[in-house]
């Protein structure tokens, strides 16, 4: 892995080492500067896995990636910069979607930080969710929008965090034991290409600011701040483009003409279809 040009791509300089302040910065620039997204599952061609292949699109800003993607190069960064990292076997809980751990979220820990004794969640590949490490152990925290809540988990042997009620995601468990990235292979088979998945029949993009978040839905844009909510609809091509490019950094210059029309026909599609069901 190029750690210099990914540390290029997050707007960082250098990494001095492993520390608690050094993984905060690290953690805060990529939520940042890469964003949850499912954009590239709109093709019918799935997505890389591999850690590095991942990293190589969001480094050439291809594509940023959802939680495999985006954790699974978010660890290999760190374990090339000297930490100490482990990988976790985890699901995600919606309005839609039970508690239940499936291997359907990838979770990071990280431990033997010099100045940070003891075990801290990372996750950058929520989408709503962290924008800096959560020392792992029961506690409340606030990362600006959210209010969030450490515990044990009720369904594994491991960890539950609790989400603010004004986000989508409800809440997320993963277990104590380590995993591979081979744990998460069949998931990302299904979820990154399956007709079924809801990552393929939605186009979505998060980006998790530092006090808020920008959420994209087929054509309906979503800002959240601790003291607004805002929703525009996109109604235009150039509109829908220049929120992939100036809102989530995904400039799209890779696609042709073609697959630029394409994208903007699926997400015309799936903002009519959810109008029909909101009838």
């Amino acid at each position: 892995m190029d750690t210099t040009a990914f540390l290029r791509r997050l707007g960082l300089r250098g990494h001095d080492g492993p520390s608690l302040e050094a993984l905060t910065t690290l953690h805060a620039a990529f939520s940042d500067s890469v964003p949850y997204e499912t954009v590239q599952y709109q093709f019918g061609q799935g997505g890389p896995l591999d850690p590095e292949a991942a990293a190589a699109r969001i480094i050439s800003r291809e594509a940023g990636g959802y939680c495999f993607q985006l954790n699974g190069s978010f660890g290999a960064l760190l374990t090339a910069l000297g930490y100490q990292v482990t990988m976790h076997r985890g699901g995600a809980e919606t309005a839609t979607r039970p508690a239940k751990v499936d291997a359907s979220h990838l979770v990071l820990t990280v431990d033997g930080l010099p100045d940070a004794p003891g075990t801290w969640l990372v996750d950058v590949g929520l989408g709503e969710g962290l924008i800096a490490p959560l020392p792992l152990g029961v506690g409340r925290f606030e990362q600006e929008p959210f209010k969030l809540r450490l515990r044990p988990s009720e369904i594994v042997d491991g960890w539950r965090l609790d989400h603010d009620p004004r986000s989508s995601l409800v809440g997320m468990d993963f277990e104590a034991a380590p995993a591979t990235m081979q744990a998460f292979e069949a998931q990302h088979a299904y979820l990154s290409a399956s007709p079924d998945s809801p990552f393929v029949r939605l186009l979505s993009a998060f980006r998790r600011k530092p006090r808020s978040t920008a959420i994209l839905r087929g054509l309906t844009l979503t800002e959240l701040s601790a003291t607004d909510l805002s929703t525009t609809i996109l109604e235009s091509k150039p509109d829908f483009y220049t929120a992939l490019n100036d809102i989530f950094g995904l400039p799209m210059t890779h696609l042709t003409p073609a697959q630029r029309t394409h994208l903007w026909h699926r997400a015309t599609n799936q903002h009519e279809d959810f109008l029909a069901r909101s009838q």
